[in-house]
């Protein structure tokens, strides 16, 4: 149970007294906050515990929820925008009330429905949680918990000459470098993604795609169904320019060439002189 209730956290309190608008909690030191009627389940009794999150209403007052947002405080995530105000913009953080980003907290204009990396953060001022694309990168350095082939899940948040860095888990900095890239990546994805290696710095090199894994299923899916969504023919084989495979396939031309064997071996897909078709 929470000594203290805190903004923009999970916080564990005690139902403390019912209302015509919810649930009032508890904290140990004796403040309350609500839990509207919505958020109310079975089994939520007087005296027990229940997990929320706190955050501040339209009027700026403390309220609980059980919805669980898609970050907390300090916390960075792509966000969509949802809306345009004179004084800054509004994202969706998956609560009722959508977190504002003030003008002088964007590095560039926002637009409605593109998704900006931002972090969120209380309001000195204010007191209320903001979100901010401003802030200083600050990662985990202690990565000895990783290893080669982990499944990871990525924040792609800033170009550079080598490649895109992303956020890892959240909490630590990770690159993709250009050359191991075979799809298209934007500021803002989020995406399934493996580490290649563990620097000696606190920073992971990372991959799309698991490494020395041969024939993965998922590039034999991707084969056949290009394949599928080309009329079952293409004029492309494993000789054909690396370009060209990467754009059509998104991979390398070497994980194409040990797919397609696959495919053909399993007689799935047919070699022609100079074309592939889907075997029926």
């Amino acid at each position: 149970m929470n000594k203290q209730i805190k903004l923009g956290e999970i916080n564990t309190l005690k139902i403390n007294r019912a209302s015509e608008p919810g649930l009032y909690l508890i904290s140990e030191d004796e403040v309350e906050v609500l839990l509207p009627n919505a958020y109310i389940k079975d089994g939520m009794e007087l005296g027990k515990t229940v997990d929320v999150f706190i955050y501040t209403d339209s009027e700026d007052r403390l309220v609980a929820t059980t919805l669980t947002p898609k970050l907390k405080l300090n916390e960075i995530a792509a966000l969509e925008v949802v809306d345009i105000a004179r004084f800054g913009a509004f994202v969706d953080i998956g609560l009722p009330k959508d977190i504002l980003v003030p003008i002088n907290k964007q590095k560039s204009p926002f637009k409605v429905g593109e998704k900006r990396v931002l972090k969120l953060v209380e309001d000195e001022k204010s007191n209320r949680l903001i979100a901010t694309e401003k802030f200083k990168e600050e990662y985990d350095r202690n990565t000895n918990s990783f290893k080669t082939n982990d499944e990871v899940e990525i924040i792609v948040y800033k170009k550079t000459p080598l490649g895109f860095k992303v956020y890892v888990n959240k909490n630590f900095e990770g690159m993709i470098y250009h050359n191991e890239i075979f799809s298209k990546l934007n500021i803002g994805d989020i995406k399934k993604a493996y580490v290649k290696t563990v620097r000696d710095d606190g920073k992971l090199d990372i991959v799309l795609q698991k490494i020395g894994v041969k024939n993965s299923d998922d590039d034999l899916y991707k084969i056949v169904e290009v394949l599928k969504s080309n009329n079952n023919y293409l004029e492309v084989t494993s000789k054909s320019d690396s370009e060209l495979i990467t754009k059509l396939f998104e991979m390398s031309k070497k994980r194409f060439k040990a797919a397609l064997n696959t495919l053909i071996t399993e007689n799935r897909v047919i070699l022609e002189a100079n074309a592939i078709k889907l075997n029926h």
